[in-house]
């Protein structure tokens, strides 16, 4: 098997779902961090409330974060986390891009 074809395998392996770039983002902002606000992740990632709540379910169709609601007061508050599922995705769609990397040197 060449270079080549090592590698198209490796990218066949990435997670289709978390190699977009904001959900990238998500899942690697929420992997640094116990939970994070909705607000806290737009801050950080720049994005918009409809492009983010899009990817946010996507996420959590997927069962790779976790989500809890509540009222502070009276505003409501939505946090997230990474779950268990999620973990082990992100680990291994961080392996394979390992994997890519090593192959360039």
């Amino acid at each position: 098997m060449d270079d080549d074809s090592i590698q198209l395998d490796q990218l066949l392996e990435l997670d289709k779902v978390i190699h977009e770039r904001v959900r990238l983002g998500i899942m690697s902002a929420l992997s640094a961090s116990k939970n994070l606000t909705f607000n806290d992740i737009k801050q950080i990632l720049k994005a918009t409330d409809g492009n983010l709540g899009m990817h946010l379910r996507m996420l959590e169709k997927h069962q790779y974060i976790e989500v809890e609601k509540k009222f502070i007061g009276r505003k409501p508050q939505t946090s997230y986390q990474i779950s268990q599922k999620g973990k082990k995705a992100f680990r291994h769609y961080i392996c394979v891009i390992e994997k890519l990397v090593s192959n360039l040197k």
